[in-house]
């Protein structure tokens, strides 16, 4: 992992971006995916932690834009166009949506994460914005930055160790 340049930190139900240098990172995707966006010629990285699947199911009186697939992707995508970065350049990568425990009946309210995932790749078609890459399911939790300058994704995992995409 790289650690000598600037971090940015993306909590749970949050996003944020990164513009010129800089890493951006998120911690803790079990069922939760972390969608980045990456814009090469402006070198701005935008990251969404995203919880749920649909702002359908939300019961918060203030709904929490950055919280589900179908808000907060648009959000982020905003953000970066208002720092210069445009639309068709810009390429998805994502991590995490994986399914933690195991349960009697696989309900769909269960799926939670292959329902984020779901989620995030239709809204990503519908923005027309291209997925990159993916390491999204299984049954362990992982911890995604990526550099802003060169928009790889690095992966970390107890279980699967380090990769990139």
């Amino acid at each position: 992992m790289i650690e000598d340049l600037q971090i940015v930190k993306v909590g749970m139900a949050d996003l944020n971006v990164v513009h010129g240098s800089g890493i951006i990172r998120t911690t803790g995707l079990g069922s939760c995916v972390g969608l980045t966006l990456y814009d090469s010629i402006a070198h701005i990285a935008g990251m969404a932690h995203v919880m749920l699947p649909s702002s359908d199911t939300a019961r918060e009186g203030q709904l929490n834009l950055m919280k589900y697939a179908d808000t907060a992707i648009p959000v982020l995508l905003e953000k970066m166009e208002k720092l210069g970065g445009q639309r068709r350049r810009m390429v998805a990568k994502m991590a995490g949506g994986a399914q933690m425990f195991a349960f009697n009946s696989m309900s769909d309210t269960m799926r939670i994460g292959p329902r984020n995932v779901e989620n995030c790749k239709e809204m990503l078609m519908k923005l027309s914005l291209p997925l990159l890459a993916e390491d999204t399911g299984g049954n362990f939790g992982r911890t995604i930055e990526m550099n802003c300058q060169t928009g790889i994704l690095h992966i970390r995992s107890v279980q699967m160790g380090v990769k990139e995409i």
